[in-house]
C-alpha cells in the first residue's frame, strides 16, 4: 500500500468512528411526528439504535478490510458502493439518537478495530470467501434488523422507518454478494459470527 492510500484509508477510518456521518439520501420517516414514548420506551430505542449504528461502525471497518485485500477491481468497486449506504445507515441511526437524547457507543473504536482485522483476513483468503463473509454478515443482520422491528414500540414510526430500510438494503447487498460469486460459509463459522454478534450487540445497547 502506498503512503497516500494509507494516508486516505487512515482518514477513513477517523471519520467513521469520530466524525458525524451525512447521508444522500433523506432520512427514513423524518417526515412522521414524534411518537409520545415513556422514560423506558426511549431508553430501549435509543440502545436500540445505539446498537445499529455500532454495527453500521463494524460494517464500514469489514468493508474498508475486505476492499483493501480482494483482488478483483469490480469486487473492491461494489465492497465501496455497499459502504457507502452504510453510511447512510450510520448517519439516520445517529440522527436518531441524538433525537433521543442518547449517545453513540463508547466501544466504538475497539469495534472498529476488530471489525478491520476481520475484513482484512476475509478478503485475504479469496474473493469467493471475502464475498460469502458478506453475503453471511448481511443475512444475520437482516434477521438481527426483523428482531428490532418486533421490539420497537409500535408507534415509533420514525425508528421504524429507519430500521425497515437499513433492513431492504441490508438484503441488497447479499443478493449482490452472491451474484458476484459468494461461496457458502462452513456451519462452524457461522455460528461463530453469531455468538460475536450476540456479544457486541449486548454490550452495544448498554455502553
Amino acid at each position: 500500500m502506498s503512503p497516500d492510500q494509507l494516508i486516505l484509508e487512515f482518514d477513513r477510518a477517523l471519520r467513521t468512528v469520530l466524525a458525524q456521518a451525512r447521508s444522500i439520501r433523506s432520512t427514513p420517516g423524518e417526515m412522521l411526528p414524534e411518537a409520545n414514548l415513556d422514560t423506558e420506551q426511549k431508553r430501549h430505542v435509543v440502545g436500540l439504535m445505539r446498537v445499529n449504528h455500532c454495527g453500521e461502525i463494524c460494517a464500514q471497518a469489514l468493508y474498508q478490510g475486505q476492499a483493501l485485500t480482494s483482488r478483483d477491481p469490480v469486487i473492491r468497486e461494489a465492497l465501496r458502493g455497499a459502504a457507502n449506504e452504510e453510511t447512510e445507515h450510520l448517519a439516520w441511526t445517529e440522527q436518531r439518537i441524538t433525537e433521543l437524547g442518547g449517545h453513540k457507543s463508547l466501544l466504538n473504536p475497539l469495534l472498529y478495530l476488530g471489525s478491520l482485522s476481520l475484513g482484512l483476513t476475509a478478503g485475504a483468503l479469496g474473493d469467493k470467501w471475502n464475498l460469502g463473509f458478506l453475503a453471511e454478515t448481511e443475512r444475520q443482520v437482516e434477521a438481527h434488523l426483523d428482531g428490532h422491528l418486533l421490539s420497537l414500540p409500535v408507534d415509533d414510526g420514525r425508528s421504524r422507518a429507519i430500521v425497515d430500510q437499513m433492513r431492504l438494503d441490508e438484503i441488497q447487498h447479499a443478493e449482490t454478494a452472491i451474484q458476484y460469486g459468494a461461496a457458502e460459509l462452513p456451519a462452524p463459522i457461522k455460528i461463530a459470527m453469531k455468538m460475536a454478534a450476540k456479544v457486541m450487540t449486548g454490550a452495544a445497547y448498554r455502553i
